[in-house]
């Protein structure tokens, strides 16, 4: 998948998701920065829907952000398939305000036969890392 492709392809999976009724219709809020072959960038302004009760990203939000902006980076590698979570680890390092836009770096780390393993930093304007994550699936369906 060559680069505009994958911006293409990105910007399709963000406007499906807006299009549903769960809770990934939150993420029609993103928009793609950049993306290439198993990695993308998108970024978000933290709004109300976004926060906890205490004015900043909440850490769910957080985590469903990794969840899901490293599976799109999983699905721009070549025969990808967004396969199912079996491990999430999330480093809480500084707040997001509402208001604030953020960015969201997600790569794919490794990807074999049956697990990938995925990478995402939650950034804020300045580039301080606002969130660290680690995501495992297995996509090993018909192996």
């Amino acid at each position: 998948m060559g680069s505009k492709s994958v911006i293409n392809f990105l910007k399709q999976c963000i406007k499906r998701c807006s299009e549903t009724s769960g809770h990934d219709r939150a993420l029609g809020a993103c928009r793609v920065v950049s993306g290439t072959p198993g990695a993308c960038t998108m970024s978000l302004k933290v709004e109300e829907e976004h926060c906890n009760g205490m004015g900043t990203l909440h850490g769910g939000f957080s985590a469903h952000l990794v969840d899901s902006i490293t599976t799109f980076a999983l699905m721009t590698n070549d025969d990808a398939h967004p396969g199912v979570s079996v491990n999430m680890n999330l480093d809480y390092i500084k707040a997001a305000k509402l208001g604030e836009e953020i960015v969201i770096k997600a790569s794919t780390v490794k990807k074999g036969k049956t697990l990938a393993f995925l990478s995402c930093e939650i950034q804020n304007a300045e580039g301080q890392i606002l969130v660290k994550g680690a995501h495992t699936k297995f996509i090993g369906f018909g192996n």
